[in-house]
């Protein structure tokens, strides 16, 4: 360990990497309403948290758990899951009347499709406004679990259907856009294209070349 009069101890929420105060300090001074989520390796947790001085007050939550009580067969810590996990949360802080939160990621790694972000996809279906960044959001087939199976996206639609929710379909970001297609290159006079020069460009034609001579015109005796 580091000594010396300069040094200082981190906080032990920091030193066992679990609260990243500098990001927490700006959210508590936003002063806006928090949509805190985690992810364990089989459950994902949603709350919404309002600081005070004797510690967070949390005002709604949902876990991932209370999808086997409303029929859900697999995982609690996938996509799918997760997007139903935050459905159920958006719901109930509808209900709670809750209009907004800011995203409370905690130490988590942010990236791009994935569960977290899986259940912000969820609670802004809810109807809740939670500000994310543009094409963060797992695309549809992830969500709806089409990907696995016809079978498993049946099951995801009937507890988001038992949660009294609706998905919005979201385009695949793996689909590559089409290129417009290109004009072929016009023919010239027996049927050959004409020749490029180097750097696509065609030849240009001889500035130099000679005017056709001019007859002399004999001068009058």
């Amino acid at each position: 360990m580091a000594t010396g009069p300069r040094y200082k101890v981190p906080f032990r929420r920091r030193r066992e990497n679990r609260t990243d105060y500098y990001i927490r300090k700006k959210l508590l001074t936003s002063g806006e309403l928090r949509a805190v989520v985690r992810r364990s390796s089989k459950n994902v947790t949603i709350q919404f948290a309002s600081f005070g001085m004797d510690g967070d007050a949390i005002a709604v939550s949902a876990t991932s758990k209370e999808l086997k009580t409303l029929g859900w067969k697999h995982a609690c810590s996938n996509i799918p899951a997760a997007y139903l996990t935050g459905h159920l949360a958006g719901k109930k802080a509808k209900d709670a009347g809750i209009e907004y939160a800011v995203l409370d990621i905690g130490m988590q790694t942010p990236s791009k499709g994935a569960v977290l972000f899986a259940a912000v996809a969820g609670m802004v279906d809810a109807g809740l406004e939670i500000p994310h960044g543009e094409g963060v959001l797992p695309a549809d087939e992830r969500i709806s679990g089409s990907h696995i199976s016809e079978t498993f996206a049946a099951d995801v639609d009937a507890v988001l259907n038992a949660i009294g929710g609706k998905r919005t379909m979201r385009p695949s970001e793996k689909a590559p856009a089409k290129e417009p297609a290109k004009a072929a290159p016009a023919k010239a006079e027996g049927g050959k294209a004409p020749a490029k020069a180097a750097g696509g460009k065609a030849p240009a034609k001889d500035a130099k070349a000679k005017a056709p001579a001019k007859k002399k015109t004999k001068e009058a005796e």
